[in-house]
């Protein structure tokens, strides 16, 4: 994998209606033609193992079910700052990806990619897919810099797996 890689990690389960989000946003992503330097990859409930995808990236965007940053169905654009402020102190099954995201900084070697997180709020429809497709892509392929004001939000719940 090289460094200007960007990628696209979806996590989720997709046996799980409140937790197959990632899942959803993959499979529509694959359905359609990509930008070259952009890999959409299944991370599935990859927990730390999904590493790996991060180590050598130019840019990480994460996409999950999250809960407690906005009411209802939302799709939402967080730092991996905001992402991981619910995460647990040490690691356990429950950790998930926000664990993930408060331990990349002790364990890659710098310089670390820029990594951001994709959510959605409530259990996904196909318009909440369909935005978090199309704002993953937009992220992976542009950057964080481009993100409108608006959408920038302070972290008061925790990512979910």
């Amino acid at each position: 994998m090289s460094r200007a890689a960007r990628r696209i990690v979806c996590v989720g389960s997709r046996f799980a209606p409140d937790d197959r989000a990632g899942p959803l946003v993959c499979d529509a992503l694959r359905s359609a033609p990509l930008p070259g330097g952009v890999e959409v990859i299944d991370g599935g409930l990859g927990g730390l193992d999904l590493l790996r995808f991060v180590a050598g990236a130019e840019r990480v965007v994460f996409v999950d079910a999250v809960r407690g940053f906005a009411p209802g169905k939302r799709v939402l654009l967080l730092s991996a700052a905001e992402a991981s402020r619910g995460a647990l102190p040490a690691y356990g099954h429950d950790g998930g990806l926000a664990y993930l995201l408060r331990a990349l900084p002790n364990v890659l070697e710098r310089p670390l990619p820029e990594v951001l997180v994709v959510g959605i709020e409530g259990e996904p429809d196909a318009e909440s897919v369909a935005r978090a497709a199309a704002l993953s892509l937009s992220v992976a392929t542009r950057g964080a810099r481009r993100r409108a004001s608006g959408q920038k939000r302070e972290a008061r719940g925790k990512a979910a797996r």
